[in-house]
C-alpha cells in the first residue's frame, strides 16, 4: 500500500487537470457505474466534533481499468479561524476492486480541497456564460481561496469580490488572493454589492442561515453552492432556489441533504422536479445545462464518495508512475 501525503497531494493534483478528472467521475456518477451509500456522521462524544464516512465504489471489476472501491474518514471539528489542521483532517482509503487488496492511503483534506473546487469548476464550465469574467466569493476560508483558482482554470476571470463576516479577515484574504493570483481582489461591504454585476458567484461558508438573497442574484449569473452539507443548513433562501435553473452532484444525496432545497420544498415553492439534471448528466448532454444568456444557473456540491475516489486513484496511479509516496507492506 502507497501512502501519499498532503505536500504529494497538492503536486501532482492541481486543480486543473483536477476538473476533467470529474468530468469523468460525474459522468460515471449519472450512469450510476457506482455505488454511493449515503454519507454516515458519528458525534465524538466530549467534543465539537464529528467523524464522517463516506464510502464507495467507481467502475467495475472486469471492465474498467481503473475499478476501485473504498471509503473517506473525515474528522471534522469545529477550530479557530487560521488553525493549521484546518476543520477537516482525514484519509482515503483506495482498493483495487478486481484483487480486493489496498492501493493507497492519500491524505484526504487536500485531496477534498482540490476535488470540490475542481467540481464547482466543472459545473461552472458546463454552466456559466462563456464571457464570464467578475467573480464574487461568499466567504474568506480555505474553500474561499481553492475557488479563485478553480474559477480560472474554466474561465478568464478579470476581477474578484469578497464578502466575509469578519471584514479583517475578508480584507487580509484579498490581499493575499490578490498577490497570489495577480488579480484585483477587492472586498464588498455586503453580501448584495460582492454580487451584484458578478457574473459568477461561489458560497464557501459555514452558515446555517442562508448569506445570499434571491433578491440579490441577476440574470445570467451562475452560482455555486459549496459550504453547507446538511439538510438543516442553507447558504441561500428559498426565493433564491425558485430563480435559479437548479443543478446538483447526485440526486439521492441532494434529497437527503441538500438544505436550501430541502427548505424550498418544504416551503412549497418548487418539487423534487426542481433538480434538472445531475451535473454528470449535463457533461453528457449540454443541451441541458443553459439555455439562455438570461438564465440564472445554480450548482449544489454536497459531494460524493464518486469524487474522492477518483481523485485518490488519479493522485495513486501519477505516484506510482514516479515512485512518490511511502511503500508500507501491511502482511509484513
Amino acid at each position: 500500500m502507497r501512502i501519499i501525503p498532503q505536500s504529494e497531494v497538492e503536486r501532482l493534483l492541481p486543480v486543473g487537470p483536477c476538473v476533467e478528472v470529474m468530468r469523468e467521475a460525474m459522468i460515471r456518477v449519472s450512469r450510476r457505474d457506482v455505488s454511493l451509500p449515503i454519507r454516515q456522521f458519528m458525534p465524538v462524544p466530549g467534543v465539537a466534533g464529528k467523524l464522517a464516512l463516506m464510502p464507495g465504489s467507481l467502475g467495475t471489476a472486469g471492465e474498467a481499468e481503473d475499478a476501485s472501491f473504498g471509503i473517506k474518514l473525515v474528522c471534522k471539528y469545529e477550530r479557530p479561524h487560521g488553525d493549521p489542521l484546518g476543520t477537516h483532517v482525514g484519509m482515503v482509503m483506495l482498493f483495487d476492486s478486481a484483487k480486493g487488496v489496498p492501493l493507497a492511503m492519500v491524505e484526504g483534506s487536500s485531496l477534498t480541497a482540490i476535488r470540490t473546487s475542481a467540481a464547482s469548476a466543472l459545473a461552472t464550465d458546463l454552466l456559466a456564460r462563456k464571457e464570464a469574467k467578475v467573480l464574487a466569493i461568499i466567504g474568506n476560508g480555505e474553500q474561499a481561496m481553492r475557488h479563485i483558482a478553480a474559477m480560472q482554470a474554466v474561465r478568464a476571470i478579470e476581477s474578484v469580490r469578497v464578502w466575509g463576516r469578519d471584514a479583517g479577515r475578508a480584507a487580509a484574504f484579498a490581499k493575499e488572493a490578490g498577490q497570489r493570483f495577480a488579480l484585483p481582489v477587492e472586498t464588498a461591504p455586503s453580501v448584495a454589492q460582492a454580487v451584484a454585476g458578478a457574473d459568477i458567484v461561489c458560497t464557501t461558508t459555514s452558515a446555517k442561515e442562508p448569506v445570499l438573497a434571491g433578491t440579490d442574484l441577476e440574470p445570467g449569473q451562475h452560482i455555486n453552492l459549496v459550504g453547507s452539507a446538511i439538510p438543516t443548513t442553507a447558504e441561500i433562501d428559498t426565493d433564491a432556489v425558485k430563480r435559479t435553473r437548479f443543478y446538483v452532484d447526485y440526486r439521492d444525496a441532494a434529497m437527503a441533504a441538500a438544505g436550501e432545497l430541502l427548505g424550498a420544498i418544504r416551503a412549497g415553492a418548487v418539487s423534487e422536479a426542481h433538480i434538472l439534471a445531475e451535473i454528470g448528466e449535463v457533461a453528457e448532454d449540454p443541451a441541458l445545462g443553459r439555455t439562455s444568456p438570461a438564465d440564472i444557473t445554480c450548482y449544489k456540491s454536497l459531494g460524493v464518495a464518486a469524487q474522492d475516489l477518483a481523485a485518490a486513484h488519479e493522485v495513486w496511479r501519477m505516484a506510482e508512475a514516479e515512485g512518490a509516496g511511502t511503500i508500507v507492506d501491511l502482511l509484513a
